[in-house]
């Protein structure tokens, strides 16, 4: 007779010896903190601390020291006892740091996030340490060039802040506007961009950006179709369907049957063309972490929605919705919208485990039919737990990445220095030589901003009033809880799986079958494009396409369009998704393979794409 309780001591004992073969990386961060230490760290994470009124450059330098102190420690308290926020402390004439007597500021203080998260340990998964991220493209490179890589993060974030009202469905070849062009020209006249030699990018067959490429990520089938993911448009039917799943709805709609409950892929309208921190005073406000206003929403420029009514809602149509989609989700809600779209559809599971999970691909045929099949087990509640659970996991590592390695400045302060030199402010020499290399690097972009929504200086418009949250940039959450979530999916699920209307009419993720045909939705265009404006009322746009449409490519673009989502509200760069995505990655991966340890009978193995194209299996064989 079996010792239950021994076996059960045996396999968390087997996951733990898992865990602990895992080698701990070393982690390096691209040595810009200790670079420019003597320059006021201009190349790091200072927000939320004192900075001086007139140029937004931290005052003291002994500020950063204790923020980077108590970082270390890893206790909360040392953040309030020993570190000097800046909506606490002010700057004042004489250049002294001193108690702010305002209360009404004293009042908004903006929390620094969730610094300590790094140093607790998990129970599942890879440890928060176990885990890392290459050093972030530095300013300068080996030989004291401009670094062509952030150069051209840094250009790109800028072009989508001057893209912010373009709808999606112009980024598209033979759909483009000449706003889109014009970034896209600048953009090409960068060397990194024919030049990969760190992160890549995709491209066309010549190496350049066109409407089909810019902007897309880098994993497979991202450039495939529309620039936006169907999962961030499309819904499912209800529960009133007959039996070839026809009726209850449409996934024009754009609704998803969540249980009996319906959740609507339109998103509140953020007034277009209104961009926020472009004048110092706003400026350093944020930076000393003051939390302004909210943001106004309506579907016109100038002419906002009075809170407290509800804003106008429309499917997301451009890059302006899409940030403001990543300013208030739920951090893994995409997805589990995801999950919930595919389980509506029937969508097959990995052919490693299908027959356990007793779908309907199989139950429809003799030889593979079953009399049971999955639920808590390789079923719907299986997959839909672990594609949330994987997502705090994903945060704590990205915190020790953000706080304890890197402390990256956000793309905000670096335009801020950016600002300083073409408005002659009195700087350190290292930031006036060092930073003026990125500025000739920049200069059509530059001159692009200052002459758009930049509104005549070099300041990087932002889509939120208070900016980048309060940690620093590298990495990202957003890109980290979206390459775990992500990698869940695409194990569970057969991403082989297509977009077709079968003959019957039916809209489904499935295996492709003979009269199947390819199918897209779109946002319904705008009535004013060029600016952003416009409420469409009705359904998503069906239209056929030349080739289908993957299921991994959908996901991959799922997770670029969230991550990127952030790019385009300015608070990110490139590397931050690039990175954070693949780190993301590694933690779910890992998570599955302890989990996998777990399923002593039935064979339980799931085949994982990566974001790189590899494919990595997973299971008891």
């Amino acid at each position: 007779m079996s010792d239950r309780r021994q076996e059960s001591y045996a396999v968390r004992l087997e996951a733990a010896e898992l865990a602990r073969s895992r080698e701990y990386p070393t982690h390096k961060a691209n040595g810009d903190e200790q670079r420019y230490a003597g320059a006021q760290y201009f190349m790091s994470f200072t927000k939320g601390l004192p900075h001086n009124p007139d140029t937004g450059l931290l005052q003291d330098p002994q500020d950063f020291v204790e923020f980077r102190r108590a970082i270390d420690d890893g206790f909360i308290d040392p953040f309030t006892d020993r570190v000097r926020h800046g909506a606490k402390f002010q700057v004042n004439y004489a250049g002294e740091v001193v108690p702010e007597t305002d209360v009404e500021i004293t009042g908004k203080l903006r929390q620094w996030e969730a610094p300590t998260a790094g140093v607790v340990y998990g129970l599942q998964g890879p440890d928060a340490q176990a885990v890392t991220m290459p050093p972030a493209p530095p300013l300068l490179d080996e030989n004291g060039n401009v670094n062509p890589e952030l150069a051209l993060e840094m250009a790109e974030v800028y072009e989508l802040a001057i893209l912010r009202d373009q709808p999606f469905n112009a980024f598209e070849n033979g759909k483009s506007t000449g706003e889109i062009d014009s970034a896209i020209s600048r953009l090409n006249t960068l060397s990194y961009v024919s030049n990969q030699t760190g992160r890549p990018r995709k491209v066309n067959n010549d190496q350049e950006f066109d409407p089909q490429t810019v902007f897309r990520g880098s994993s497979p089938g991202v450039e495939v179709g529309p620039y936006l993911s169907q999962f961030l448009l499309i819904g499912n039917t209800d529960v009133n369907q007959d039996e070839d799943g026809n009726g209850g709805g449409r996934v024009v709609e754009g609704k998803i049957t969540y249980g009996v409950l319906q959740i609507d892929q339109k998103v509140p309208i953020a007034e277009p063309c209104k961009n926020y921190m472009i004048t110092m005073p706003e400026y350093v406000k944020v930076q000393r972490g003051i939390k302004p206003p909210r943001e106004t929403y309506g579907a016109k420029k100038g002419q906002p929605v009075s809170a407290p009514a509800r804003p106008p809602r429309r499917f997301i149509s451009t890059l302006r919705d899409l940030a403001t989609y990543v300013h208030y989700d739920a951090l893994y809600e995409a997805y589990l919208n995801a999950c919930i779209i595919l389980l509506g559809m029937g969508t097959p599971f990995d052919p490693g485990f299908d027959q356990l999970s007793g779908g309907a691909t199989f139950v429809g045929h003799t030889k593979t039919s079953r009399n049971a099949g999955g639920f808590a087990l390789y079923g719907g509640p299986h997959i839909l737990n672990l594609v949330t659970e994987v997502a705090t996991r994903g945060l704590k590592a990205v915190r020790f990445q953000k706080f304890n390695s890197h402390i990256r400045l956000r793309p905000e302060a670096l335009a801020g220095k950016l600002e300083l030199l073409r408005c002659g402010a009195k700087v350190p020499t290292a930031l006036a030589s060092d930073i003026g290399v990125l500025r000739d690097a920049l200069g059509r972009t530059l001159t692009a901003i200052a002459n758009g929504p930049g509104c005549g200086t070099h300041f990087l418009p932002m889509a939120f009033p208070e900016g980048s949250p309060m940690h620093p940039a590298y990495g990202a959450g957003h890109a980290t809880v979206a390459g775990a979530c992500v990698t869940i999916l695409k194990a569970f699920f057969d991403t082989s799986a297509v977009l077709a209307k079968t003959k019957g009419g039916a809209i489904a993720f499935k295996r492709e079958e003979h009269g199947d045909k390819p199918v897209v939705f779109r946002a319904p265009d705008l009535s004013h494009p060029s600016t952003g404006e416009g409420a469409p009322t009705g359904c998503l746009v069906e239209s056929t396409c030349s080739e289908f449409l993957t299921l991994e490519g959908e996901l991959n673009k799922l997770a670029a369009n969230i991550s990127i989502g952030r790019d385009m509200a300015g608070v990110h760069y490139f590397s931050d998704y690039y990175d954070s995505l693949r780190m993301g990655e590694e933690i779910a991966l890992g998570i599955l393979e302890e989990q996998a340890l777990t399923y002593s009978t039935d064979p339980f193995v799931l085949s994982v794409p990566t974001f790189d194209g590899d494919v990595v299996r997973i299971g008891r064989r």
